[in-house]
């Protein structure tokens, strides 16, 4: 009840201050699990593909955001963000738990294979967890791309600024092979980064995207 009440409000003012088109919505299935798998460019990008879906999307965020700022607090229970202590030394492994019952559970499931924002605007060599969850879980992958959320809030800004957001959903993608095969990860999460791609446009970076001890 508060997710669709936060979507009520957020969704008219966020679409007034930053226009969104959406192209390829019916790709998400009306129920059922499903890994929304995309690029990312910026922290809002896991608020504008919510509200932009009729149903809820988890993402993981850190668990400082829980108990800190109230304000902060209710808008991560009430967005349906996974708190997940990215200190711990098996925090790779607990969000991929947490995020294999989310799916189990029949939920849609946001993930950033990248790992981190993009410094740049490149798309960056994604990590294995989305094909381990894709393998281990059975859920399809939707491949997203997001357009324009490094302009409403560029990395080491606080404030937003004006502009128009996109996002491009692509079609469900299957696979076949294990989650306890390095090359059958691999190659899952190469055809996952393909797709983005070619939704995106973005320009490939050859490695791995640095990571950012800040980001969510």
């Amino acid at each position: 009840m508060l997710y669709r009440l936060t979507k009520i409000v957020s969704a008219p003012f966020l679409n007034l201050l930053w226009p969104t088109t959406v192209t390829g919505a019916e790709h998400v299935p009306d129920t059922g699990p499903a890994l929304l798998a995309s690029n990312h460019l910026s922290v809002v990008d896991s608020t504008f593909l919510p509200l932009v879906l009729p149903r809820q999307v988890r993402f993981v965020a850190k668990a400082e955001y829980f108990t800190g700022n109230p304000v902060t607090a209710t808008w991560m229970r009430a967005t349906g963000q996974v708190p997940i202590d990215r200190q711990s030394p098996t925090a790779a492994q607990d969000m991929l738990d947490a995020a294999a019952k989310v799916l189990k559970d029949g939920e849609l499931f946001g993930i950033y294979p990248e790992g981190t924002r993009s410094p740049d605007g490149r798309l960056y060599r994604g990590k294995i967890g989305v094909a381990w969850l894709a393998l281990a879980t059975g859920a399809p992958v939707i491949p997203v791309a997001m357009e324009g959320t490094e302009k409403v809030l560029p990395i080491g800004t606080s404030v937003p600024r004006f502009g128009k957001v996109g996002i491009r959903i692509g079609a469900p993608m299957t696979f076949t092979g294990s989650h306890t095969d390095a090359r059958d990860r691999r190659r899952v999460t190469d055809e996952i980064m393909d797709a983005i791609h070619a939704l995106s446009g973005q320009e490939r970076a050859p490695g791995y995207a640095p990571s950012r001890s800040k980001d969510n």
